[in-house]
């Protein structure tokens, strides 16, 4: 039988943790469900699609969203975040100082990836950066639940963010540090010589059972991390 979250569109991935795959991009957003707080992992491309997924989260809780991990700075993973008004979002230290300072970049590269140059605009104006700084890492408690940021980049940019779902399974949401729908995306923000080292501290987060969530496509093991390690230290002729 599947569960609300199934019916709704939503992966579930374990009790009270689960991702949607959101179209266009197949861009990961995430949600944990603890007694008190509802953790909503990045927030769509756009307001509109923010905005959506704030009614869709409310309607399957029962309850707003309150908090935000943002995983890095990239259009499809941030934009959304002023649809939820009254959120604390958390980020990778640095990463609320570029988003005030880049905000013409970020539109720039929404539009050329796609969306609605007013679309983009709007969403850009009413950018909230992250209200809280996670330079090492952080435990969140949502209600008989805890959730651990953990800044583990610098890799796919200079401001990865990672959490980490602890249980059976254990959870990680990976951001862009891990792609399985496609080759991992370096873009000019991206910090090759770090990426690997960057999974590394993955693994050793998550561990050897974990379920690892990668920023666009299905959900992978810990096998898969490595492996792609391996091959962006190929890649980049970073030696291990």
């Amino acid at each position: 039988m599947k569960t609300c979250w199934e019916e709704a569109g939503w992966e579930q991935l374990a009790p009270d943790v689960a991702r949607r795959r959101l179209p266009d991009w197949d861009c990961t957003v995430g949600v944990i469900v603890g007694r008190t707080d509802v953790l909503v992992v990045d927030t769509g491309s756009t307001l509109r699609e923010g905005a959506a997924l704030r009614a869709e989260i409310t309607r399957l809780t029962g309850r707003r969203p309150t908090r935000i991990a943002l995983t890095h700075p990239h259009f499809d993973h941030v934009l959304g975040t002023a649809a939820f008004a009254g959120c604390e979002a958390y980020g990778a230290t640095g990463l609320d100082a570029l988003l005030r300072r880049d905000r013409e970049v970020l539109r720039e590269d929404a539009v050329r990836h796609g969306v609605a140059p007013g679309a983009a605009a709007e969403a850009v104006d009413h950018l909230v950066p992250p209200h809280h700084a996670v330079s090492g890492e952080i435990s969140l408690d949502l209600g008989g639940r805890s959730v651990l940021l953990a800044n583990v980049g610098p890799g796919h940019t200079a401001h990865d963010l990672a959490v980490l779902v602890p249980g059976r399974p254990e959870v990680v949401f990976c951001g862009d540090l891990v792609e399985e729908s496609g080759p991992p995306q370096a873009g000019p923000d991206a910090i090759p010589s770090h990426w690997p080292a960057a999974l590394d501290r993955l693994l050793a987060l998550g561990g050897e059972d974990a379920r690892y969530v990668p920023g666009h496509g299905s959900v992978v093991d810990a096998a898969f991390v490595r492996d792609q390690r391996d091959e962006l230290a190929a890649r980049f002729g970073v030696s291990r």
